[in-house]
């Protein structure tokens, strides 16, 4: 997701210079408005940085969404092996109350007197060294039982903190959520607000230069994989922004990652901070297709490298799946899945 005003520059070189396309790129897309609208600026200001703070609000949910995804997992898992244990123990108290019934009927008299009494001393003590062995046994069951019993509550105690762990996530996951749609919701305010002219002036500049694709020169892609998470992301362009999305019909920014190198066969992580340490980072002089450039100190934006200073991403709500300069934004961060 990345929310900004850029146009877009000729080849690699201008696009790596992110420290001073920046700027000037900021200049030219927001002076595509007449002078006259100047008072505007603060309002244009105002709603590029709501977007910024609603992308990294979005990023925090996918976070949170991810771990309670993680945490039901998990959860799901302790509880059937909860439930594994449980029978196992039942079992064992079954079979050591089977052993206990054996030993009393057969040795509830006094061993002594028992011996006295029997009619067939030899039998009585072929029976009493089978008792030894039964005893022994059960004593090597109730063993069993106890350690069986002592792992039980061990795995729901864990259980029980997962569970509270994935009420918190749960909340988080709520809390962000709101925050995205307030800033949302407060951006799009802004933007009513604006005159006409003003709103489509800032329309095209989110817009420009993106209705043919730019040329994106010789590169090609460092491996097979890298390839097709790049016919995916091409593939792609066009869709909707949708936050908290990982398509097929709208993305945000790391979902559109996501969903990219997931049909090259690959598994990223959700959000664009762990898709930054998702490989081996290179200088971005020498990105080529199909790297995953990350954005700002906090790598709140993510898009793909596809060639000749160039990247494909999902900018914000409004803005479709397109092409911009790899130097849209300060900050940015090659990664070669």
């Amino acid at each position: 997701m990345g929310f900004h005003r850029r146009l877009v520059p000729s080849g690699f070189d201008r696009g790596a210079s992110a420290a001073l396309c920046v700027l000037s790129a900021t200049a030219a897309a927001l002076g595509a408005v007449p002078a006259s609208a100047a008072p505007h600026d603060d309002t244009r200001a105002e709603v590029d940085r709501l977007y910024e703070e609603a992308e990294q609000a979005t990023e925090a949910y996918n976070k949170a969404d991810e771990r309670a995804d993680t945490l039901r997992e998990e959860v799901g898992t302790a509880q059937d092996r909860i439930a594994r244990q449980q029978e196992r123990i039942n079992t064992m108290r079954e079979a050591l109350g089977s052993l206990a019934g054996a030993q009393y009927r057969a040795g509830g008299l006094d061993p002594s007197l028992a011996l006295l009494f029997s009619d067939d001393p030899d039998d009585y003590l072929d029976k009493a060294a089978v008792l030894d062995r039964i005893t022994a046994h059960q004593a090597g069951e109730l063993k069993d039982l106890q350690e069986a019993m002592r792992e039980l509550t061990q795995e729901r105690a864990e259980a029980t903190g997962k569970l509270t762990e994935l009420e918190k996530s749960r909340k988080a996951v709520a809390t962000h959520k709101r925050s995205v749609e307030r800033k949302l919701a407060k951006a799009r305010e802004l933007l009513n607000s604006l005159p006409s002219e003003e709103r489509a002036a800032y329309d095209r500049a989110s817009r420009s230069g993106r209705e043919e694709m730019p040329d994106l020169g010789s590169a090609v892609p460092p491996n097979a994989r890298a390839g097709a998470a790049v016919a995916a992301a091409r593939a792609a362009l066009g869709k909707p922004y949708v936050w908290g999305s990982t398509g097929p019909s709208g993305f945000d920014c790391s979902g559109l990652m996501v969903w990219s190198y997931r049909q090259a066969g690959v598994s990223l992580p959700r959000t664009s901070q762990a898709q930054r340490h998702a490989g081996r980072q290179v200088p971005l002089s020498q990105a080529q297709p199909g790297d995953l450039v990350t954005y700002r100190s906090d790598a709140s934006h993510v898009g793909m490298y596809v060639g000749n200073g160039q990247v494909i991403h999902a900018p914000y709500p409004g803005a479709p799946v397109r092409y911009d300069p790899v130097g849209m934004m300060p900050g940015a961060t090659v990664t070669r899945v």
